[in-house]
């Protein structure tokens, strides 16, 4: 045995590599909360420490994970805490964390049965449970991927084979060339991770048929176009801006008639199926033949975990099968049908754990406390002359600019100096906007008074840098 391996073995079984991570981790959990959201400009500065050669010989482990607590801790964004509302990123539940922590240990790969029983057996409970807190219908499967972006390429592959299989077209087999031509509909607000999907598996942006939408971002009913049973309607649950929702009831009963295949991207906001207050929203969306949602998002599981539903389990296997001497399958569920990925890493483990620790009261309640805390930023900030809310607040999305396009970007600047809270800008029909997502179950009260303080003090600053100008 060499002294390399030796001392890995060595390693594995004292623990006190492993206790020296877990006093760091538990070190960064207690100031999470508190410390400024964005890392310091000496923090930054200090990652300049990683600007070095792959060493040669081995590194001391120990030097290692101190190496990465003392350069790289202070250089986190604190998505864990309650002030971060850029990119709809959610914090974590507490049980999630611990859980993803014990999942690491494993190392599971659920890509087969015989690979991981444990991570077979969680996926075939969760995926029960979702169909029943979306309302779904009883056919449908899910796969558990990396998050929407993956998600909605597999729903859109799904959809894909199963228009071509109508026309007697077998795209594994035979490829798109010479195919029958698919139609694409969607809105002009569709998400950036559509139109790559739509890219990707090779059905074009250029032929995307784009419809009008509403001052919200929703599609129009009365502006899509007459479909058919070649054409795919893809719909939002959540408009990355505004958080509107597209009027699924409605439109779905439109394209069902058609037989088309309506796709409903819905990243965090198809969670507002799972409350009883926001179910209004959602009304219709068990009309669809597919839905991409994030774990991560609204419902705070660690990073990644996205998740594929799909109505035609037939379709979803095939866009996905692959196939192999070595592949050893099993009566129970084997994962590696219901993604695009072999190796994975089983974060089902976390998503099972926070879906039973929270149960549906919970679930509803910390998705709930959310759309409120976005309702009193809206309250609070308006409140200020020079700043206004541009959208409707149904979720969790709040739209905000300043007199001119000059000042809200010059105000945003500041804000994320600040580092008080954390956002984002975004377009909004021509006009610049901050926004502000709150996706964390950690957003108290307090904390959208002391962010609606930090906007007052940039507005405040940027005021008085104008005058003096």
């Amino acid at each position: 045995m060499s002294k390399l391996q030796d001392n890995m073995f060595l390693e594995m079984r004292n623990k006190e590599l492993f206790k020296q991570a877990q006093q760091y981790a538990f070190e960064y959990l207690e100031g999470v909360f508190d410390r400024n959201v964005y890392p310091t400009e000496e923090a930054l500065k200090n990652l300049s420490v990683f600007n070095e050669e792959l060493p040669v010989n081995s590194t001391n482990a120990k030097r290692v994970i101190e190496q990465l607590h003392k350069y790289g801790n202070p250089a986190t964004t604190a998505t864990l805490g309650g002030r971060y509302f850029g990119f709809v990123c959610g914090s974590v539940v507490p049980v999630g964390l611990a859980a993803k922590n014990l999942g690491t240990y494993w190392d599971q790969a659920p890509a087969m049965n015989v690979l991981s029983p444990i991570g077979s057996k969680l996926e075939s409970v969760v995926e029960k449970w979702l169909v029943e807190l979306f309302h779904l219908p009883q056919t449908t499967s899910a796969g558990f991927v990396s998050g929407t972006s993956t998600a909605n390429l597999c729903g859109l592959a799904a959809a894909r084979y199963r228009i071509l299989e109508r026309n007697h077209w077998d795209i594994n087999e035979k490829g798109l060339r010479n195919s029958p031509k698919i139609r694409i509909v969607t809105g002009k607000h569709a998400h950036s991770t559509v139109l790559k999907a739509i890219g990707i598996l090779g059905l074009g942006k250029e032929n995307i048929e784009w419809v009008e939408v509403d001052n919200q971002g929703r599609i129009i009913p009365e502006s899509i176009p007459e479909l058919d049973e070649n054409t795919i309607l893809i719909l939002q649950a959540g408009n990355v801006n505004s958080g509107a929702f597209d009027d699924f009831e409605r439109i779905c009963k439109k394209a069902k008639k058609a037989n088309a295949w309506v796709h409903i991207d819905g990243a965090f906001g198809l969670w507002a199926q799972a409350v009883k207050e926001l179910q209004h929203l959602t009304k219709g969306i068990e009309k669809a033949s597919s839905w991409a949602v994030d774990g991560h998002k609204t419902l705070n599981t660690p990073y990644d975990c996205g998740i594929i539903l799909c109505s035609d389990q037939e379709a979803m296997t095939s866009a996905l099968h692959m196939s192999g001497s070595y592949i050893v399958e099993s009566d129970e569920r084997d994962g590696m049908f219901y993604t695009p990925e072999m190796s994975r890493r089983a974060r089902i483990i976390e998503l099972w754990s926070i879906l039973k620790y929270l149960g549906k009261n919970g679930i509803d309640e910390m998705i709930l406390n959310m759309t409120q805390r976005a309702k009193q930023f809206a309250e609070e900030i308006t409140k200020t002359k020079g700043f206004y809310v541009e959208n409707d607040i149904v979720l969790n999305q709040v739209l905000v600019r300043c007199d001119t396009d000059e000042i809200t970007d010059r105000v945003l600047h500041t804000i994320q100096r600040l580092r008080v809270c954390w956002l984002g800008g975004s377009m909004w029909f021509g006009k610049k906007v901050m926004r502000v997502s709150i996706c964390s179950w950690a957003t108290t009260e307090s904390d959208i008074s002391k962010a609606v303080k930090s906007f007052q003090k940039a507005l405040a600053l940027e005021t008085t840098k104008g005058h003096k100008a």
